[in-house]
């Protein structure tokens, strides 16, 4: 059985994935166009957005916490677009 994490916790845990991805040196070979970089960048950003996806839904949740939770997904679209497509938020 796993154990719990509380909400800030996985808040907290969420933001260290989201840098990892920023900071994942991209590759001399292939650059950013290199599959496993890809990949290896998709991953922590979507396992950023599954630890906090269902913390919205608890009744111990509150506002603050929610507003944290919109944050985090607003981060790791944010941090997709600079990391694989080289676009700053506003420079579309």
């Amino acid at each position: 059985m796993s154990r719990f994490i509380p909400a800030l916790e996985r808040i907290r845990q969420a933001r260290a994935l989201i840098q990892k991805a920023r900071d994942l040196p991209i590759p001399a070979e292939g650059g950013k166009a290199d599959f496993s970089y890809i990949a290896q960048v998709k991953a922590y950003l979507q396992d950023a957005r599954d630890l906090v996806k269902f913390i919205p839904m608890s009744p111990s949740a509150t506002t603050g916490i929610k507003d944290e939770v919109k944050r985090i997904f607003q981060e790791a679209e944010q941090a997709n677009q600079e990391i694989l497509h080289n676009s700053l938020p506003g420079n579309s």
